[in-house]
């Protein structure tokens, strides 16, 4: 195989095992270029890229900038994350406006659930998804398995813990899809209020204890409270839940194996993990960012018909 089965990038579900192999191997590529002196390669010299965010991003945003830019794509930034206009209303201006920049690809971050379906229907370039709502972030689900896949091997039959706020996350979702097309086995653990009801339909396994699942898992993703998203409170105060659901040194040292520690950022330190936890040598999230450019490079190389044949 040396093309994607699909136009765009909507969803993880969208995707096949094919698929996802073919991005990594072409993401193991790039991320030798970005370790060279000269990091820039003239792969989408030819190719305009729109980068549409409806909502505050820093890491995702940066990530796919850099990714174009070493790319040599031509790259269009607009914002409208502090806009209050109706999602229909802004999603055809968007159609309109990118229409009359005549762009070849999309990378679009929106708050609702499908907007980018909405979007693959009304204009002709491929579309991005980074990150629609609670819905999907299929970027990040990928360049989180690559990583666990760099310092595991193979993903079939590996442990892998989620564990947080999985009601209010994207990336929960796209990871669980992700990782299990790979043939990992998946638990989910939290708070019973940070679970979402149907979780157990997707085939995973839930926990509320965190010490269990620790012992368990080969790696643990750490998710960020998004108290930006809670519109009630699920929790006493982030005081009980670090103290509950917070990952610490000791306790990793406690384990009778050693695993590996993960977190899609922001980290909210103290709160999900210690700074010790964060800054330790089993620690992976600078590996994380690193390797989202490179992801994020092979998509949009895929994407745009660049694959060698």
């Amino acid at each position: 195989m040396s093309q994607l089965s699909s136009k765009h990038l909507l969803g993880i579900c969208d995707i096949t095992e094919d698929d996802i192999n073919l991005i990594f191997k072409t993401a193991e590529n790039f991320k030798q270029v970005i370790n060279r002196p000269i990091k820039k390669v003239p792969s989408l010299r030819d190719i305009t890229i729109a980068n549409v965010f409806f909502e505050n991003s820093t890491r995702t945003k940066i990530s796919f900038e850099l990714a174009e830019k070493r790319l040599s794509a031509d790259v269009v930034n607009f914002s409208s994350s502090n806009s209050s206009v109706k999602k229909g209303e802004t999603l055809i201006d968007t159609v309109n406006n990118i229409l009359a920049m005549k762009v070849d690809m999309v990378v679009m971050r929106h708050p609702a659930p499908g907007a980018h379906q909405f979007l693959s229907r009304h204009i002709d370039a491929n579309i991005i998804n980074a990150g629609d709502g609670t819905h999907e972030h299929p970027t990040q689900a990928l360049l989180d398995a690559f990583s666990i896949r760099e310092s595991l091997g193979d993903l079939k039959d590996k442990k892998i813990a989620i564990i947080g706020d999985i009601l209010h996350s994207r990336v929960a979702l796209s990871n669980i899809y992700c990782l299990q097309k790979l043939g990992a086995k998946v638990t989910v653990c939290g708070p019973p209020t940070l679970l979402p009801r149907h979780i157990r339909s997707l085939g995973v396994e839930v926990s509320h204890n965190l010490q269990e699942t620790l012992e368990w898992c080969d790696c643990a993703n750490m998710l960020r409270i998004q108290l930006e998203r809670q519109e009630d409170k699920y929790f006493p105060s982030l005081r009980e839940y670090s103290l509950q659901y917070g990952v610490t040194m000791p306790m990793l040292q406690n384990l009778k194996k050693e695993i590996i520690l993960m977190h899609p950022g922001p980290i909210n330190r103290g709160v999900e993990i210690t700074s010790e936890v964060a800054d330790s040598e089993q620690s992976i999230i600078l590996n994380q960012v690193e390797n989202g450019v490179a992801i994020r490079m092979a998509i949009l190389y895929l994407l745009a018909g660049k694959q060698n044949s």
